[in-house]
């Protein structure tokens, strides 16, 4: 199979072609992660039926879709055009029958809640045609897909109808790792070194379609020349279509983004609803664990604090790229020139803490620590009158009584730890004892792009140190 990394996720369907037993997958994850290529990859032998719902459009026009898919695999005599749900699945039972049951036949149904369309009555007829059909047999495995994670989590995985405790099995597919970004360029015939592939990483994130316009024979600068600032740039203007795709009411999904991408350690519940005006309950609830369900943003809670403290932090390469530097771009800039202002230095610093965020598993696996159970955690002490606020961004507390204090910093050259940034270090890791209470062994971990210079600050305040190198194992 041509496909990078998504070894998981393979062996998962792969496995269900094993089985004895019809399967019934969910598959959601954002937009241009590449979802439909891989189920069409892995199941490309097995593939008897596929149709993809078409964005906004009504009952008919879903239906006469679903229809002409079917017209396609039909042979001799076509079927009616369908006037109900429950009619068309009957003409796929058909379809179906007609094959024998001696293989695996994958049903695969994309972009599912497009199908859903005001008293369609789809999902009821997708219930009867799973459990009345597809759960008697043993040759069937039923594919949904979608990019509304939160559609798909709501109204199929945690279904309360006839379709509660349906789903087999549910992948949620996430942006490429580091290391899966460097195998996908790879098979591109683009040879990066590891800190270029982790800067065009921290500029686009780990998502296939974005990587795959990326070019052989060209440095990072003129990579991101193509996509971002050439006229006819594919990525220039892909903000305004993320959040609708994905979405009802964007727009509010847009002000939380908004919002979230002027802090860059990120906000509390209370202060995102302060920045947006947005009206406090269920229904912000719900934005922000569709947002926290499809990728875009990561919860930190804070160690030994109230949820209410929770930080919301905006995790999207590709949405902090597009309100660093293309908002409000000028015409005819160039990466190059972006590179040479004090923007350019915060954003670096920012995603490369966000590039570790995500990386955190191999962050515990260098350590050693990736059997022993931990919580991962941010730390803000606000301090008083006489006493300066302290924050720590990420704190992995370990159940064997130890605690990593993370340091990430993102340089060109080796990182030299001065003395003022050692007492710092010292400072505040002596208030956070003494703040948190934790009995507890502190060690000060720093994770640099170059390595670090083994000076007498260093090791006066430094525990462990991992390089670049660690997020590709």
């Amino acid at each position: 199979m041509n496909i990078a990394g998504r070894i998981e996720e393979i062996n998962i369907m792969q496995g269900l072609l094993q089985k004895e037993a019809a399967s019934f997958l969910a598959m959601y994850g954002r937009r241009r992660i590449g979802k439909t290529f891989l189920i069409r990859e892995v199941y490309k032998n097995q593939l008897i039926f596929e149709c993809s719902g078409l964005h906004q459009k009504n009952m008919h026009q879903q239906l006469e879709n679903f229809w002409l898919a079917l017209v396609e695999k039909t042979v001799g005599e076509k079927p009616a055009l369908p006037k109900t749900w429950l009619q068309a699945f009957s003409l796929l039972k058909q379809h179906i029958n007609q094959l024998g049951n001696e293989q695996k036949k994958v049903v695969f149904l994309d972009e599912i809640a497009w199908f859903e369309t005001p008293k369609s009555g789809f999902l009821a007829a997708l219930d009867n045609f799973w459990n009345q059909y597809c759960s008697k047999r043993n040759d069937i495995i039923l594919v949904i897909c979608g990019s509304a994670a939160s559609w798909i989590i709501d109204k199929v995985i945690n279904n309360k109808g006839g379709l509660h405790n349906r789903v087999t099995h549910h992948i949620q597919l996430m942006p490429f790792t580091l290391l899966e970004t460097k195998q996908f360029l790879a098979m591109q015939n683009v040879q990066l070194t590891l800190k270029d592939v982790t800067t065009l990483y921290m500029s686009i994130g780990g998502v296939p379609y974005y990587l795959k316009d990326v070019q052989a024979g060209q440095s990072v600068a003129q990579i991101l020349d193509n996509l971002f600032f050439k006229p006819q740039a594919n990525l220039k203007n892909e903000f305004g279509n993320l959040y609708a795709s994905l979405f009802k009411n964007s727009e509010l999904h847009v002000a939380v983004i908004t919002a979230l991408a002027s802090k860059n350690k990120g906000l509390t519940r209370k202060q995102i609803l302060a920045a947006t005006g947005i009206s406090s309950g269920g229904g912000f609830s719900v934005l922000l664990n569709e947002l926290v369900a499809c990728g875009f943003v990561k919860i930190i809670y804070p160690i030994l604090k109230n949820k209410e403290d929770a930080l919301y932090r905006l995790m999207d390469e590709y949405s902090i790229f597009y309100f660093k530097f293309l908002i409000n771009n000028k015409p005819n800039n160039s990466w190059l020139q972006m590179a040479n202002t004090q923007v350019y230095k915060i954003w670096l610093g920012y995603a490369f803490e966000n590039c570790c965020i995500k990386h955190i598993g191999k962050i515990k696996a260098a350590l050693g620590i990736s059997g022993i159970i931990s919580n991962d955690y941010s730390w803000i002490n606000k301090g008083d009158a006489s006493e300066k606020g302290t924050q720590i961004d990420f704190v992995i507390d370990r159940n064997d009584n130890c605690i990593n204090i993370l340091e990430m910093k993102y340089y060109d050259t080796l990182f030299e730890v001065t003395k003022k940034y050692a007492e710092q270090l010292n400072q505040r890791t002596s208030i956070f004892k003494q703040a948190t209470k934790l009995k507890k062994n502190v060690f000060i971990t720093l994770l640099t792009a170059n390595g670090v210079k083994k000076n007498e600050y260093y090791l006066s305040a430094i525990t462990n140190e991992l390089v670049l190198e660690d997020l590709f194992l």
